[in-house]
């Protein structure tokens, strides 16, 4: 999920509860729910080493024991450089529990990254396997604004019982707090739900006469019941917008159909670049594009493009898309991710789109 969501995560914990056990627990928590995303200062090394490292070590089990240190520590260094100070005398900083907290919150990141269709690798460093829940899009409104109003909507009542001489025995926002994450729990299940009637309505049917081999839905960020469908059978895949309240495949939208043609020498050796492996061991429907450089005689640009992220009637290459160039010798000269091209010139006539198996 985008910075935002993660941050207003964990304010959300702090104020549920977490902030009446120890002091400094609502800043902990609030940090230590985005601190995995640390990992972005890989793309201090370039777009490549970013993509390759990202969402790996710091989103893992093991690795949020690290960011959660980490953030304890930031906290402890304020603390003193403030002269100890806290709002309550009665509630003196526990660190451990902070610690614990902190790893509480780290594990709402995997938990919110691991909804989204991106995906995650927890187990990382014994296991690099990806693992995506596929029900959320990366940046989701219906989300933030719950949490938003979980935090904002008790600060406003709590203005209003003050002007009207209401007093509390406890700090407002606990229960708005509370009802807001579970606000987000229960948008999970309405959208899993759905997401299972995409999926077997893809299933349900042929494509062009072919049984699919499997089939999968990815959401939008503005609906829970549009998804992009992609669907492989053993000779194409075929992707498409599937309406979930039906459910069945839109039969106004457009489906886009591409066919699997022989591997060539260029795209083997495309394939087996650093970039190429990381590429192919991430995305779950892959599609290689080559291009050659004044016919072929100074060498080829072959592109990476996950099925995922296509939505169908929108061809062209998005963010999450990678580019290798090989001389003619079929040597690796350049890697590059996303819609940066690193000053590369491209020259030629592009082939057709060739999944790859």
């Amino acid at each position: 999920m985008e910075p935002i969501t993660h941050f207003l995560t964990g304010a959300c914990m702090g104020r549920a509860g977490l902030n009446r056990k120890t002091a400094l627990a609502t800043a902990t928590v609030t940090l230590a729910a985005e601190a995995p995303d640390l990992d972005v200062l890989g793309e201090i090394k370039g777009p490549v080493f970013g993509f390759a490292h990202h969402r790996g070590f710091t989103h893992s089990f093991l690795g949020i024991a690290l960011t959660s240190a980490v953030v304890v520590g930031f906290m402890y260094l304020s603390w003193r450089l403030r002269g100890r100070k806290r709002k309550d005398p009665n509630l003196p900083p526990r660190w451990g529990l902070l610690f614990g907290f902190a790893y509480l919150a780290g594990l709402t990141h995997i938990l919110l990254d691991y909804t989204n269709n991106y995906g995650v690798r927890p187990f990382w460093p014994f296991s690099e396997k990806w693992y995506s829940w596929d029900i959320v899009f990366i940046a989701d409104p219906i989300i933030t604004l719950l949490l938003v109003a979980g935090l904002v909507l008790p600060v406003l009542f709590s203005f209003i019982d003050r002007e009207i001489g209401v007093r509390r025995k406890h700090p407002a926002g606990r229960w708005g707090a509370t009802v807001a994450l579970l606000g987000v729990v229960a948008l999970w299940g309405v959208r899993d739900f759905q997401h299972r009637r995409a999926v077997n309505a893809l299933e349900a049917r042929t494509y062009e006469s072919a049984d699919p081999i499997r089939a999968s839905a990815f959401p939008l960020w503005w609906s829970p019941f549009r998804w992009v469908g992609v669907v492989e059978t053993r000779n194409f895949f075929a992707t498409m917008m599937v309406d979930s309240t039906i459910p069945e495949v839109d039969p106004d939208g457009e489906m886009q159909i591409l066919y699997k043609p022989e591997e060539t020498p260029v795209t083997l050796a495309a394939k087996r670049s650093y970039l190429g492996r990381v590429y192919l061991d991430w995305a779950q429907y892959p599609v290689i594009e080559t291009e050659p450089l004044a016919s072929g005689e100074q060498g080829y640009i072959v592109r990476f493009k996950d099925l995922r992220f296509q939505q169908p009637g929108r061809p062209g290459r998005n963010v999450l898309s990678a580019s290798v160039e090989l001389d003619r010798n079929l040597q690796v000269v350049g890697e590059y991710f996303g819609l940066r091209r690193g000053g590369v010139s491209s020259k030629g006539t592009g082939q057709r789109g060739a999944p790859i198996d």
